[in-house]
């Protein structure tokens, strides 16, 4: 094996803790730097981790001792960050979303262009055994041609457990950019691809109460739509109806489920790499649960 790849974190918030794990053990990546717009963040993170610096962002961003760059900040930074990244000759691979705007977004990839190097973005969760066994599932033919399809995902929001949960009640949150793109990733995966889209959204108050950590209790303004629903025609005629939705208190809907000529299939939680694919036949009496049979632990 050649020199293990390196890779600089930008973004010290609640999701860097499994990334930095993760990486941790992977024999063929080395996190060479960390940095934060908070200062302090860096500064307290790298000494726990051996070899690695704490450094501005800027610093990273053109450090000849990063070969790509994680981008973990919030949505709204997104774009920047992966320019400023592209500008220096560095590969960068994101949380989702991959910008705040579709427009951010084709800029990001135009500029990659250019410059040759790569884009990445999450969720990677699609290439676990949930969402691959389904798909195994339905090249198999257990539910016949797919029909139609539904998605749903239902949360009160994320302020209950966040400590810091503005940003996604702001330009690039929201739960269709935060939440939506394990469930669209799944879609397109498992029907393939859309072509042409019909929505609404709302916005039903316009604070949300923190619920945790140091702010708790503090109001804070709703600045994006809250809930939002949409029909997606995929090419292959298949018609999926999604709701992504900080409103709403539970749901007892599947995350997905795909309805075909002979069966339906239920596939579980998009935002898991595991979690039971569920078949229920023309002609069954109840569901089945299919074993793994593709995909990442």
């Amino acid at each position: 094996m050649g020199d293990a790849h390196r890779v600089g974190v930008v973004g010290l918030g609640v999701i860097s803790r499994a990334y930095l794990d993760t990486l941790a053990g992977h024999p063929a990546v080395r996190v060479t730097a960390v940095a934060d717009l908070d200062a302090s963040r860096s500064a307290s993170v790298a000494p726990g981790l051996p070899g690695v610096r704490a450094l501005t962002v800027e610093e990273l961003l053109s450090s000849p001792n990063v070969d790509t760059v994680l981008n973990l900040t919030t949505p709204g930074a997104h774009a920047e960050i992966a320019l400023g990244a592209v500008g220096h000759g560095k590969n960068v691979y994101g949380e989702k979303p991959l910008a705040a705007t579709l427009a951010e977004a084709h800029t990001v990839m135009a500029a990659a262009a250019r410059a040759g190097v790569g884009v990445g973005c999450a969720p990677d969760t699609v290439l676990g055994t949930g969402v691959q066994t389904a798909r195994a599932a339905l090249a198999a033919g257990s539910i016949g041609r797919p029909l139609f399809a539904s998605a749903v995902m239902v949360t009160p929001g994320h302020e209950r457990w966040h400590p810091h949960p503005d940003f996604y009640y702001t330009e690039g949150g929201g739960p269709l950019l935060d939440m939506g793109p394990y469930y669209l990733t799944s879609l397109v995966h498992l029907l393939g691809p859309v072509r042409a889209v019909t929505g609404a959204s709302s916005r039903l108050r316009a604070e949300r109460v923190i619920g945790s950590g140091p702010r708790t209790g503090e109001r804070i303004p709703v600045e994006v739509d809250s809930h939002v629903s949409g029909v997606l025609e995929h090419v292959a005629g298949t018609l999926t109806t999604i709701t992504t939705s900080f409103d709403g208190v539970a749901t007892t809907a599947s995350p997905i489920e795909v309805h075909g000529e002979v069966g339906t299939l239920a596939v579980p939680d998009p935002n898991r790499f595991d979690g039971d694919v569920r078949l229920f036949g023309l002609g069954d009496t109840q569901w089945r649960t299919l074993p793994p049979s593709a995909g990442y632990v």
